[in-house]
């Protein structure tokens, strides 16, 4: 049976999640006069959640983003995991986290009402991929009107590991339409180039002279209305900003959006080396949505913190390689305010 838990703060946010992909269902959020509206893409009923193609609002693994080929290297033994997008493996696989039944943990009366955690084992073999893997993921809500995601797991035998949320925000309301009139600064100067299948070169080039250079606020419609290769590449934005060259604890300001009609704005820190930028692109055009509402392209805004797409293929990038006696532990933070 799937599993609802809301969450509450004293800022009169709320948050509903869903035991199905650990799926974030609705994030309400009052704008500069007081009203609350839900903010993120989702669907009316759980069991939707199952057949979920666009990945609202679901925690995404094993794998987040892409592997060329579906092919990677532990040890030098060769792995080949499903190939779900054209020749290349997206976001776990066809039956990724996703679409697993996660499970609430049992922490009896010592559970905040404000957070919760859910769990699950992802068997050695699932998906192709190797070892045990134990995840957990904790979503919190301070009176500071802050969501905060911790990310934990171990494994058994040597794998590969990207975890991230993937919610599609629309700061003037999940059915208010497209997302052009929002404003996005990401705090970044450099970038992985992809190739048009949207695989990384493995260069790690600067963003200088690019519409993709985002240090500065910006309108999403004026970037994506730009001519250059990348755009054209990703559909719009959909591509991985370098945040530092190695993993580590350091929690950051990464990115800010804000939306000039309700004054809401959310800042995204995070202690990953990436993330990723999509402008939902690929939102099929009359998807069914909640509350009656219908989706297209670019009425979302995804900012996905991660480690880089196919990683394990470009030894240049950060490590996403989890080994048995350690335990992965990742911090993002979504901020939500007016101005």
């Amino acid at each position: 049976m799937i599993e609802t838990v809301s969450l509450s703060n004293a800022a009169g946010t709320s948050l509903d999640v869903i035991t199905v992909g650990a799926a974030i269902t609705a994030l309400r959020v009052a704008d500069r006069d007081g009203n609350i509206e839900d903010i993120v893409l989702g669907f009316d009923e759980p069991d939707q959640y199952l057949d979920n193609p666009n990945y609202f609002g679901v925690v995404v693994g094993r794998f987040a983003n892409r592997i060329a080929q579906g092919r990677f290297q532990i040890d030098n033994r060769a792995y080949q995991v499903a190939q779900n997008q054209g020749d290349n493996h997206l976001h776990g696989g066809p039956t990724g986290f996703h679409l697993r039944e996660w499970s609430v943990a049992d922490s009896g009366d010592t559970r905040p009402e404000n957070a919760i955690t859910l769990n699950y084992r992802s068997l050695d073999g699932e998906e192709q991929f190797p070892g045990n893997l134990d995840v957990s993921v904790t979503y919190r809500l301070t009176d500071a009107n802050e969501l905060v995601i911790d990310y934990s797991a171990s494994t058994d035998k040597p794998t590969i590991l990207n975890l991230t949320q993937h919610s599609y925000f629309n700061l003037a309301g999940h059915a208010s339409g497209s997302i052009l009139d929002h404003e996005l600064c990401i705090h970044a100067d450099r970038y992985t180039p992809q190739r048009p299948d949207q695989i990384p070169t493995g260069e790690i080039a600067p963003l200088d002279n690019t519409p993709l250079d985002l240090r500065t606020p910006a309108r999403i419609g004026d970037v994506l209305s730009q001519s250059h290769q990348q755009l054209t590449y990703g559909g719009g934005l959909d591509h991985n900003y370098v945040l530092k060259d190695a993993f580590d604890a350091t929690l950051q300001l990464v990115a800010e959006v804000r939306e000039p009609v309700s004054g809401r704005v959310m800042r995204v820190l995070t202690d990953q080396p990436g993330m990723q930028a999509y402008t939902g692109n690929f939102i099929g055009e009359g998807c069914a949505g909640k509350d009656g509402a219908t989706y297209g392209p670019h009425q979302g805004l995804c900012l996905e913190t991660q480690h880089f797409s196919d990683a394990p293929n470009h030894s240049n990038f950060p490590s996403t390689l989890l080994l048995p006696g350690q335990v992965f532990a990742s911090r993002t933070v979504y901020q939500f305010g007016i101005g």
